[in-house]
């Protein structure tokens, strides 16, 4: 299996409403592709004074798990997604980073 790991970083704060139906809507093309063997979505744990770091802190992080390589450019290829991204962009910008991996631990 190989997953594919976001770190979704949100310009301004966002509710944990706003959050979930930012998954929902990014779930929905990728999983209609039948490809999607696991996903699960965290929130990011802030510690006090990480604010002042000069780095990429995420909002979240979402992690789509498929079969091989061939599946995961399907997922970058999903009927939708790019509309999905788009009003998301305009509604909350956002940057993401990803990593493509095999799972950490086993």
């Amino acid at each position: 299996m190989i997953n594919h790991t976001m770190l979704v970083a949100f310009a301004s704060p966002i509710s944990d409403d706003d959050l979930a139906r930012f998954t929902a809507d990014i779930e929905k093309p990728m999983r209609a592709t039948g490809l999607v063997e696991s996903f699960a979505v965290r929130r990011h744990i802030a510690v006090p004074g990480e604010e002042a770091i000069p780095a990429f802190i995420a909002t979240a992080v979402l992690q789509f798990g498929v079969a091989d390589v061939a599946a995961l450019g399907a997922l970058f290829a999903a009927p939708g997604i790019e509309e999905v991204i788009d009003t998301w962009q305009r509604e909350h910008p956002y940057r993401v980073a990803w990593v493509n991996h095999e799972a950490l631990a086993g």
